[in-house]
């Protein structure tokens, strides 16, 4: 391997250290060295509670908080405004470390460029401003999952010059290299992901210096082109370019992943040109540093581009562009050898394009890429340098003089051949040699001499200038299949040693090559000689014909292993678990034997016995019974019972928020089974009882009363309807709909209908009288229509002949003459020319798809089931109602908003009528989705229960209160997704799963069905295994159980309703010269003909009615002779022709038709007529910069208002954002007050105070009972004083009021009296004040950051409809029930997947009160919207579900539970059950690999004993299962005492000082607050206004505790692959991962001398053929940084699944990654403000990161005094008193 390589890791890794040695002391700096890129916040976070007792009056209070907020939001733009780096300090970049230890190599060769211009001061500053500005942005990088579910819609880009720099190791070897960069392309394919690879041509240039990468990029390029099916593209010159510009914005890719460092400053700085270019067009950015993956994700760093990127962009465009000229261009290059041979770069390319010429002539036939690079670089080469040496020959005397100064001799012509013969000779043994033999080649460290590198550097620009010689020719055939094998320096090296010292040994030493290589190489030099025809070079044998040593004779050794390799085998496990899931895999492995050392050496624990609760204390046994009620009010003391009264009060209040019904009060029923079918046989019985009679005759005669006086109320309101229709029609039909509501009789509303339609009809009459001749609006005549159609539909029954010519007429004056003959089933047209006055100029079925709309009825069914009340279900509705009442499990997939979750609370009902002891679970995936239901439960049922019961409990992780259903499409998620999974896998009862966002609900269906049909099996084996299985149940449960058994079913049904209640209309807004530009977005517009091809049109991309009628019209425009024109005309096709109603389904069917059309155009090959199709569609909104976008945000709110698209959500995905966009609506509004009511206002308003005051103050000396008293005259002047107040409070309250124009609120929705008990909660929270503020203005904001009570009080007014605008983040997309009228989409995030899209979109349209739903996307990029609409649902894979924890809880289970058959049953459903390996057989032979490494780890850390049984301390382990390894760490610092060491109280007391407890946050903070920060953070130094931001290394015995853990698990892990070598799939291993290129050598007959080279000494049997050629053996296993760069690759483990706790971590480039001292920053300072100025965060993720801290000091803390005996055990009291301070300090910023 080159030198250039070494040095530039070494290098690199040098400089990461000496920036690793930050100073954690502020005060060093002096004041001119400080930045000061972002200043503290102050005021902020003052004081944590906010008076709102007195908000009636609320003018001073708001004015201040006005104040305030005016001057943030100038702060906060003039702080974006001014990007000043001028302060900056400390620069010490690796990068001129790097630059500098490469120069010292020597002058033996270097690349020289003659410069266009020297940098100018200006460019320099601009420079450093550029670095500045990427610390300051990469720094705060967010570590993300970057493929998701969703991926197959997304598409990123790679940067191909950091993908090459990702992988350069000083180890590495050529083929090795190409082999891990296919691993790393095959880990984003095999995920699904959509990526291309961009190499710019400018970029090619900085590799001059270092051209053994050179040629390896250029090879990589070829490669991955012409071998991969990859998309390359090579035509950008540079990030700048225009060309590079249209394709970002026609592909606006995900992210681009580039490099944040390169080889020397000046690739450095060009990456920062690419990255702040990228940043500033709205791409995102992810670091190719520090990335890792698994077998299901990939994570890495990522920048979301904001506002500030594009602003530096704007201010230093023009400077970075001449930077960057100045950067790549240059005159010429000249290579310059041994420091006085020079040679122009340009003279090579010739010599190289000649000699291609040339051995085309020699063979014209092709051949291997491998002879043809290597015999043109063999020849350029030796041609080239024999010219050098030639004119240089008469220059003697200046060599002397040159070699006087230390440089080296340079090789002579023959010693050059000598190199070229040998390259020839490794390149023969490439041709034909296997891999698995290459893979056994001795292992040297040598290096090549100062004379002989210069040759190979030349060679290797030659090899460079070749490859692209060839790529650009193409009338000559080349096999590329081995372009990865251009090279193998181990084997030349080899080669050279050989001859240079061995082959001389004697004649025992000299092998033979064997007759097919001695052909191939005598073939290829002669091929050489030919092409170097004017040069004698010599016979191909000898080999060698000089002396001159090639290696360097100091450094010239074999490899010796240090390390003896322990016996292979796994320790036995007897346990019947391990023998059932993994016994099929264990046979086949070795077992060691019991004398072992391995075995003799585990430490002997006591065996670990859990008997009480490590949460409640409650015995452990599986005789449960019901615990009581901790919420019974009756058993608490008077305080405690208000308490909960209180709660209970507020849950009833928070569900009427949520619905309608009323409570209904639950009566328990002795049989509930088949509750439907006797209703429904209770309809059917013969002879009724003459109780039964009285009682029908009693409700007919009721019934009949109620419809007599809704008659008469009719009677009184039917001129006045009239009326009112005529007046205004909108208005006047909306009446008309609010009455029908309230009626009950089906006669009156026919009645009311029939009303409605005549007054109609006299609106259209006047209204076409009235325009004569102009253009008419048709919506007039659509409510005529949508009468009709109503009546019609829902009142079939009622019509009678009258009415039926009435509806005819109607149709006739519509002049829908066919409609009506079809109606009155009569023949004839109409010569009236009076009516056709009144008729639309558009056929009946346009008229209905493209007028009526979204007024078209929904299929709907009339015939009511006894099981529901309050309406009608639909039909899939009841099979799952049918489901629940047959006690079977469904998967239930339906559009949010559609009503599947009613089922959920009918089964319920079911549970709590059949008994007191029925349970129902209902799980969610967020609290406040747990608090949701929780409210409506309390709302719908009330239900008397004995004593210690309650109808309800809560359960989170940090909240239980009174301890099935679920959101499945979090089986998909990132975090915790897992348990979703080993809870569906474990439950044996009946489930509900629901979703709305699931594209292979039958994959995940049948998942189900198979964990059911699995413990329908298990569960008959148990109950033959039981003696009595009724027994068996009653010993388990102690009480008398009244739940009547009921026949258990393992059914799961699957239920899909792809149909939304109402259309979503889509629209794409921009600015457009201060006013807004708001275009339809038509969903086909974000389709291309390529994704047509090659995904299809989405199942879910549904179009509305006047959709379908725009996509006819165009497809009709673009092919004028469209065979199917005339049989898709809306008035022709089969489902319209005639039919007075058309309904959605009828619609659907036609939009189906036009889909398919649209496909069979491109099967047609009419591709370019549905590009023009395609194109016509789509929106030609207009770009905006960022600031002007959030500057006109309020503008775009008060715009929604007047088109009456509020109430809405704005989704915003930064913390900030969200609230800065509220407080500028809030904003906007004061100032528009203020422009009404004028400047005055509050003089005025101050002066009509001081009167009404000088008023009460008189008034209340009159005394009302000396009346009498009173002479008539003062009486009277009293009288006229209160007149005077009266008008004075008139007066003010007109002032303080906010008038109607001036607040989005509507306060018609709620009472004075229940705002005021609303923001009643709000008096003790931190900014109560501000969101009352807010609401006063129908203004809300939503975050996950904010107090569960704020958020409340935002969703119920929200709910209520008083609050009209929200802006949220993502936590109003996971099933909160807040329908509104629009959804907005104000920001671009790369959390704006296609998961919350359809997530977050679902909210619009509200059912019963909006007909259509708007989706709005607010300067959104258009190629991001189109992704959105076009990209499929997320299909459900899984996550990886086995952690070393969890397999010990189940080994913990199995061993401990009374009923084995039982447990075992339990952990083999979560071992065997996993949706990542249903009907994938690799996947589930992965699992049992990482089971039986796990089952080895706990055997030998004492957690396991060989029978399986936990020992020691797993039950602490197993209480901190969510944060693996720390757990396992924190259990080592136990057992050595390292704890109980540092904890020691303050003498003569159980007090600790904060010395102790910040040493005890900062070991916690090192082990559960691990977030790394990009490696780029420690770029600069910098003092941070109150936080250290990096966290310091651990103190030193517990340091050392650390490494003696890591390197013990290090030894299992090797340990384990070793054993386990023989499960991976050889002939996989032998071929690339990508490419699938193979390197098992069909034709090889053998070599002598391969034969010798070989080491058959060296253990190679866990480690990929490909790293072998690295000289990578298996003790190289050992060490946790090689694993991932040698394990054999079809094990499908990794790194990641060893349980490794890095002390420090380094990212691909050697550059430490520092951890994010969060947690002990906000420990020492107590502000979450510092945390998003100082530590990088956002405030949402602080929070959240703080809070989970809590829980973990807490849980440890509960565990430690379930083990400890001792309650005064100082470790103990010391995790006890950290927990209450530092939840504390959390609870202040709440």
């Amino acid at each position: 391997m080159p030198r250039s390589v070494m040095d530039f890791k070494k290098a690199v890794h040098n400089a990461a250290n000496e920036n690793a040695q930050y100073d954690d002391t502020d005060s060093e700096c002096s004041n001119g060295e400080k930045t000061g890129f972002i200043p503290a916040k102050e005021g902020k976070e003052s004081g944590c509670t906010s008076d709102i007792a007195g908000h009636d009056e609320p003018g001073d209070k708001t004015d201040a908080a006005v104040e305030r907020m005016l001057k943030e939001e100038e702060d906060r733009e003039k702080e974006a405004e001014d990007i000043d780096y001028s302060k900056a300090y400390g620069i010490v970049t690796t990068e001129e470390v790097t630059e500098q230890a490469l120069q010292t190599e020597g002058e033996e060769f270097r690349i020289l460029h003659h410069k266009c211009d020297s940098q100018s001061p200006g460019i320099r500053k601009c420079l450093e401003y550029l670095r500045l500005h990427m610390w300051s942005s990469l720094s705060r990088a967010a570590y993300v999952s970057l493929l998701k579910d969703f991926v197959e819609s997304e598409f990123f880009v790679i940067d191909g010059d950091s993908l090459l720099l990702m992988f350069l190791d000083e180890k590495t070897q050529y083929l090795h290299s190409f082999y891990r960069i296919e691993c790393f392309l095959q880990d984003f394919t095999e995920k699904g992901a959509k990526y291309v690879i961009a190499f710019f041509k400018d970029a090619e240039q900085m590799y001059l210096p270092y051209p053994y990468f050179l040629f390896l990029r250029t090879a990589l390029i070829e490669h991955l082109r012409h071998n991969t099916s990859i998309t390359v593209h090579t035509e950008f010159s540079n990030c700048l370019s225009s060309q590079w510009e249209i394709f970002l914005k026609k592909s606006y890719p995900y992210f681009i992943i580039v490099s944040d460092i390169g080889l020397s400053s000046l690739q450095t700085d060009y990456l920062s040109i690419l990255i702040a270019h990228s940043l500033s067009k709205k791409i995102n950015v992810v670091l190719a540093s520090g990335q890792e993956y698994d077998i299901l994700r990939v994570y890495g760093y990522h920048v979301q581009s904001v506002y500030k990127h594009r602003l530096f962009f704007v201010k230093y465009g023009q400077d970075l562009q001449r930077a960057y000229g100045n950067l790549v261009k240059c005159k010429e290059s000249f290579m310059c050898l041994y420091g006085h041979f020079k040679l122009s770069l340009n003279s090579i390319q010739k010599e190289v394009h000649q000699s291609v010429h040339l051995l085309k002539q020699l063979w014209p036939e092709g051949s291997d890429i491998r002879r043809v690079v290597c015999v043109l670089a063999c020849a350029v080469g030796l041609k080239i340098y024999s010219n050098m040496l030639e004119n240089a020959s008469n220059s003697m005397g200046t060599k002397k003089k040159q070699s006087a100064r230390g440089r080296s001799k340079p090789l002579s012509p023959k010693e050059a051949a000598d190199l070229c013969r040998m390259q020839c000779l490794a390149v023969t043994f490439l041709l034909h040699m296997p891999l698995s033999q290459r893979a056994q080649i001795r292992i040297m460290k040598s290096c090549w001499t100062k004379q002989v590198l210069p040759l190979i550097k030349m060679q290797q620009l030659c090899t460079h200038f070749a490859l692209t010689q060839l790529s650009n020719t193409k009338d000559w055939k080349l096999d590329l299949t081995y372009l990865p094998d251009l090279n193998d320096d181990s084997l030349l090296i080899n080669l050279a040693y050989y001859y240079e010292v061995e082959y001389n040994k004697g004649f025992k030493f000299k092998k033979e090559l064997g007759k097919d290589v001695e052909d191939e190489y005598q073939c290829l030099w002669d091929t050489v000689r030919k092409l170097a025809v004017k040069y004698c070079l010599g016979d191909a044998f000898p080999i060698r014909n000089s002396s001159q040593p090639f290696l360097d004779q100091k450094h010239t050794f074999f490899t010796e292993y240090d390390r003896k390799i322990p016996n292979i085998g796994l320790i036995s496990v007897k346990s019947d678990l391990v023998e059932v899931y993994a016994g099929d895999v264990l046979k086949d492995l070795p077992v060691l034997k019991s004398n072992d050392p391995a075995v003799t050496s585990l430490t002997k624990y006591k065996e670990f016995d859990e008997l009480r609760h490590w949460h409640s204390g409650r015995p452990l046994t599986e005789e449960y019974e019901r615990v009581s009620c901790t919420a019974d009010a009756k058993s608490k003391d008077p305080a405690e019972r208000r308490q909960i009264q209180k709660l209970q009060a507020f849950r009833h209040f928070y569900g009427s928020t949520l619905e309608d019904t009323a409570s209904k009060l639950i009566v328990h029923q002795e049989d509930v089974s088949g509750s439907a079918n006797a209703a429904i046989k209770k309809t059917q019985k013969k002879h009724k009882s003459k109780a039964e009679i009285i009682a029908e005759e009693n409700t007919r005669r009721l019934r009949a009363k109620k419809e007599k006086k809704e008659e008469e109320q009719w009677k009184a309101l039917c001129i006045r309807t009239e009326k009112e229709i005529k007046a205004d029609v909108t208005g006047g039909i909306n009446n008309l709909e609010k009455l029908l509501k309230t009626l009950k009789s089906k006669s009156v509303k026919f009645s009311v209908e029939m009303t409605g339609l005549s007054a109609c009809l006299e609106v259209w009459k006047e209204h076409c009288r009235t325009q004569g001749n102009k253009e008419k609006d048709l919506g007039k005549a659509v409510q005529v229509m949508r009468r009709i159609h109503i009546l019609l539909e829902k009142y079939q029954d009622m019509l009678e002949k009258p009415h039926l010519e009435k509806l005819t007429k109607c149709l006739r004056y519509l002049g829908f003459e066919n409609l009506a003959c079809s109606l009155s089933g009569q023949a004839g047209e109409t010569n009236d020319k009076k009516i056709s006055n009144y008729a639309i100029e558009v056929g009946p079925a346009r008229f209905q798809l493209q007028y009526m709309d979204y007024y078209l009825l929904r299929e709907e069914r009339h015939d009511p089931d006894p099981r529901v009340q309050h309406f009608i279900p639909d039909t899939w509705q009841r099979e799952l109602l049918d489901a629940v009442d047959n006690n079977e499990s469904a998967v239930i997939v339906a559009p949010t908003s559609s009503g599947k979750t009613y089922a959920s609370y009918y089964c319920m009902e079911k549970v709590l009528k059949a008994s007191n002891e029925g349970v129902v679970v209902y799980v969610a995936p967020t609290k406040a989705l747990v608090n949701q239901v929780v409210g409506t439960i309390y709302n719908r049922f009330t239900k008397k229960l004995p004593d210690g019961l309650v109808v309800c409990g809560v359960f989170t992780r940090d909240y239980r209160h009174d301890v099935m259903n679920s959101q499945v499409h979090c089986l998909g998620g990132e975090i915790g997704a897992e348990v979703w999974e080993h809870l569906l896998v474990t439950i044996r009862c009946p489930f509900l799963a629901l979703s709305a966002t699931v594209s292979n609900p039958e994959h995940l269906t049948e998942w189900l069905q198979s964990v059911k049909r699995y413990w329908q099996r298990a569960e008959n084996r148990i109950k033959r295994s039981s003696t009595n299985s009724e027994k068996n149940f009653t010993r388990k449960y102690k009480g008398k159980s009244k739940v009547q058994e009921q026949k258990q079913s393992y059914r799961v049904r699957l239920v899909v309703y792809e149909e939304r209640y109402n259309d979503l209309e889509k629209c794409v807004c921009s600015l457009k010269s201060g006013d807004f530009l708001i275009e339809h977005c038509h969903p086909c517009a974000a389709l291309t003909v390529n994704h047509i091809e090659n995904y299809g049109i989405p199942s879910d991309l549904s179009l509305s009615s006047r959709e379908s009628i725009q996509l006819y019209d165009t497809m009709v425009k673009v092919w004028r002779e469209w065979p199917r024109a005339q049989e898709l005309d809306p008035e022709e096709f089969v489902s319209f022709k005639n039919k007075v109603v058309i309904k959605k389904a009828d619609v659907r069917k036609y939009e189906q038709e036009l889909k398919k059309e649209l496909s069979k155009w491109i099967a047609l090959g009419q591709r370019q007529k549905v590009n023009r199709l395609l194109d016509h569609l789509k929106p030609k909104p207009v770009d905006c910069s960022e600031n002007e976008k959030w500057k006109h945000f309020a503008s775009f709110v008060n715009k929604l208002h007047e088109m009456d698209k509020l109430p809405a959500i704005f989704f915003i995905f930064n913390v900030d954002t969200v609230e800065s966009a509220a407080k500028s609506v809030f904003l906007y509004l004061l100032k528009k007050q203020k422009l009404i009511q004028g400047s005055n206002i509050e003089k005025e308003r101050n002066r009509l105070r001081a009167e009404l005051q000088k008023m009460n103050k008189m008034v209340g000396k009159f005394n009302p009972e000396d009346t009498k008293k009173v002479n008539p005259s003062k009486m009277e002047n009293t009288v006229v004083l209160l007149s005077k107040k009266k008008q004075l409070e008139k007066r003010l309250k007109g002032l303080t009021d906010i008038p109607s124009s001036c607040t989005y609120a509507d306060p018609k929705a709620v009472d004075e009296d229940t705002l005021k008990k609303i923001f009643y909660r709000l008096r003790f929270e931190r900014r109560g004040y501000l969101h009352q503020s807010l609401a006063l203005r129908g203004i809300g904001y939503h975050h996950a950051s904010m107090a569960s009570k704020e958020r409340q009080v935002v969703e119920m007014l929200f709910r209520m409809g008083y609050i009209k605008v929200v802006t949220a983040t993502s936590s109003l997309a996971l099933g909160i029930n807040m329908p509104c009228k629009s959804v907005v989409f104000a920001e671009d995030s790369v959390f704006l997947d296609a998961l919350n899209y359809r997530q977050m979109s679902g909210r619009a349209g509200r059912r019963g009160y909006d007909m259509i739903g708007n989706v709005f996307f607010y300067d959104i990029p258009m190629p991001k919207v189109e992704r959105l609409i076009k990209s499929n649902i997320p299909e459900l894979k899984g996550q990886f579900p086995l952690t070393i924890s969890l397999i010990l809880r189940l080994m913990l289970l199995a061993a401990k539970a009374d009923d084995k058959e039982d447990a075992k049953a339990k952990a083999l459903s979560v071992l065997k059950h996993s949706l990542m390996s249903f009907r994938k057989e690799r996947y589930a032979q992965i699992l049992k690999i990482y089971f039986m490494f796990s089952l080895q780890f706990l055997i030998k850390e004492g957690y396991l004993d060989q029978e399986g049984k936990p020992i020691g301390f797993a039950g602490l382990v197993t209480h901190l299962y969510y944060h693996e390894p720390s757990n396992f760490v924190l259990v080592s610092f136990l057992v050595k005492g390292l704890f109980h060491k540092l904890c020691q109280p303050i003498k003569g007391s159980t007090v600790f000082s904060e010395n102790v407890l910040e040493k005890l946050v900062l070991i916690l903070a090192n082990l559960f607050g691990r977030k790394y920060l990009p490696a780029c953070a420690l770029k600069y130094k910098h003092t941070f206004c109150q936080s250290k931001v990096f966290l310091e290394d651990l103190p030193e015995d517990f340091a050392e505790a650390v490494k003696e853990y890591n390197t013990k698990v290090e030894e299992n892990f090797a340990h384990f692959l070793l054993t386990t070598a023989k499960l991976a799939d050889m002939e996989q291993e032998y071929r690339l991962p990508l490419s699938k290129t193979d390197f098992t050598s069909k034709s090889w007959h053998g070599s002598e001398l391969a034969s010798y080279l070989m080491d058959t000494t060296k253990s190679i049997s866990a480690i990929s053929p490909f790293a072998c050629v690295s000289g990578m053996v298996d003790n190289d296993l050992f060490l946790g940084e090689n694993i991932n760069k040698a394990l054999l690759r079809s094990l499908g483990i990794n790194v990641t699944n060893c349980p490794l706790l890095y002390l420090k971590k380094y990212d691909n480039q050697g550059r430490r990654q520092p951890l994010n001292a969060y947690a002990l920053d906000f420990y020492k300072h107590g502000s979450l403000i510092a945390l998003t100025t100082d530590n990088w965060l956002n405030e949402g993720d602080a929070y959240y990161a703080l809070k989970e801290f809590v829980l973990i000091i807490k849980s440890i803390g509960t565990s430690l005094s379930e083990l400890c005996d001792d309650p005064d055990d100082n470790v103990l009291l010391a995790f006890q008193q950290l927990g209450e301070i530092y939840a504390k300090k959390l609870q202040c910023i709440i």
